[in-house]
């Protein structure tokens, strides 16, 4: 869609960013990117590797530098990492160059959605419910602050989520043409 600025999705992991994001290119007929897909791409290593070998600050130090590269590219749909907001560039590179979607979920959510994946080094311990809580209040203010939407995404299907997003960056491009 012409006028639509480019979308960044932001949201702790199991929110939905790629799958929502993949669908929301498709139907603005864009490029979807995700910033840790990117980041193994550049690196040829898996990010628990790159985990495992850099620690959590070299993964972060790549990330500013992938989402500053990607951002930087025009008319896509972005998916960043969990802990992308952490970082004040990033926030900054995000809200300056597009619109920011906060894709909202409950921790009871993100551990039905993650409890299988084993490419998540966070949640690579005995407890991950009180990691994905801790995660969750330290960034969910960091998510409201560089977000210009949040979409809730519990309970409803991704489709929904997307049209949900159309609809609500659709009014902030042109309130006045935009239908309720």
């Amino acid at each position: 869609m012409q006028g639509f600025p480019n979308i960044f999705l932001v949201g702790p992991m199991g929110a939905g960013k790629s799958t929502i994001g993949r669908l929301l290119a498709a139907e603005l007929q864009r490029d979807f990117l995700d910033s840790d897909h990117a980041i193994q791409a550049r690196c040829g290593a898996d990010i628990p590797w790159i985990f495992d070998i850099e620690g959590e600050a070299g993964f972060r130090e790549r990330e500013v530098a992938m989402v500053d590269e990607l951002t930087g590219l025009s008319e896509i749909v972005l998916a960043t990492g969990g802990g992308a907001v952490m970082n004040e560039a990033n926030r900054r590179a995000l809200r300056e160059r597009g619109t920011v979607v906060y894709l909202y979920t409950t921790v009871e959510q993100q551990l039905r959605r993650t409890a299988k994946d084993r490419n998540r080094p966070l949640l690579r311990n005995k407890d991950p419910e009180a990691v994905l809580r801790g995660l969750f209040e330290l960034r969910d203010p960091l998510y409201r602050a560089t977000a210009d939407l949040v979409v809730r995404t519990d309970r409803r299907g991704p489709r929904t989520v997307v049209n949900d997003i159309l609809k609500r960056v659709e009014r902030l491009v042109d309130p006045l043409q935009a239908k309720v």
